[in-house]
């Protein structure tokens, strides 16, 4: 009897020490540099939000936050290192709907998992993909789009920039509560734009960047992805309001850090990102961007992350997409 009062005494003080190490830990967490992990290549979206956040993070935490470049397989290259990497706090990354929800329902053999390898820390913001088309282009609206595609099947088109993208599985989406069939136009690391200004293909759904194509009148916008409209184009309905009323499509880029990070540094890192996504000058940042801030906290996300990858994959499934 005294032998077991002896073990569970110490089982007892080991719990409590491992509670005290972690919260010293914490206390002493960051006294160096930290790795923001990008992904994907410099100048996407990713990197630059990466960038955004790790300036101001260096200054709040009063170390140095790095943003690596980590890009290839659509994310799987940088997360994969993430997932192994120790899990200290001093290795983050910006991962998202592509690299942690998408790319769950597209490849089977990935080699880290996209809930288990990860501790969510927060959303940074949603964007919407727009669809356009040429200014010359028959299509007015989204009904144009429809008809079209019900009359002559297999005549309408619609670029991206590669299968399982945002912009792919938009067009997928399309198809699947339209009941219509769009064929899709991969790209790859080709821009689409020219050709879809030049007709070659009839539309594109694409991301902030062709914002400032539209408001030039370079290109006709349809339609925004999103549940809400955009800011920037105040006067191009949601596809919700086009008359697909299931439709939404909003890309998000987030931060993880690897599985096994101490819960007292993850509040720490969400907490800072929630304040730095409150300040005038980020927020200014990425209005320009036309990211909708977010800042949700890690459980929220961690809900959120796994009904987008439940989404995907039944969508992916459905349509029976396959990567070569």
């Amino acid at each position: 009897m005294i032998k077991l009062k002896q073990a569970l005494t110490l089982c007892c003080l080991s719990f409590a020490m491992g509670g005290i190490h972690a919260a010293h830990a914490a206390d002493a967490w960051p006294s160096r540099t930290i790795t923001y992990v990008a992904p994907f290549p410099a100048g996407s979206n990713t990197d630059t939000l990466g960038r955004i956040i790790a300036d101001q993070l260096s200054k709040k935490l009063n170390v140095s936050v790095v943003v690596e470049n980590r890009p290839g397989a659509t994310g799987m290259i940088g997360s994969t290192h993430v997932a192994k990497a120790k899990p200290d706090g001093y290795t983050i990354m910006g991962g998202s709907i592509a690299s942690h929800a998408i790319n769950a329902g597209l490849f089977p053999n990935m080699q880290y998992d996209a809930v288990q390898s990860f501790e969510p820390i927060t959303i940074i913001g949603f964007n919407a993909n727009t669809l356009v088309v040429a200014n010359s282009s028959p299509f007015k609206n989204v009904t144009d789009v429809i008809a079209a595609a019900k009359a002559e099947p297999d005549t309408v088109t619609y670029a991206s920039s590669g299968i399982g993208t945002t912009q792919h599985l938009s067009g997928v989406l399309l198809g699947q509560e339209a009941d219509i069939k769009v064929v899709h136009v991969p790209y790859g690391g080709k821009s689409a734009l020219p050709d879809v200004m030049g007709k070659q293909v009839s539309m594109m759904f694409e991301g902030p960047t062709v914002v400032p194509h539209v408001l030039a009148g370079s290109l006709r916008a349809l339609a925004v992805t999103s549940t809400k409209r955009m800011a920037s184009l105040p006067d191009v309905p949601t596809m919700r309001e086009a008359g697909l009323p299931d439709y939404e499509i909003r890309a998000w880029q987030a931060i993880f850090a690897p599985k096994g990070t101490p819960k007292p540094i993850v509040d720490k890192l969400h907490q800072a990102v929630s304040d730095i996504l409150k300040t005038p000058e980020v927020l200014k940042r990425l209005e320009t961007m036309g990211v909708e801030p977010s800042g949700m906290p890690p459980a929220e996300f961690a809900e959120f992350q796994q009904k987008e990858i439940d989404k995907w994959r039944k969508v992916i499934k459905a349509a029976d997409i396959k990567v070569q």
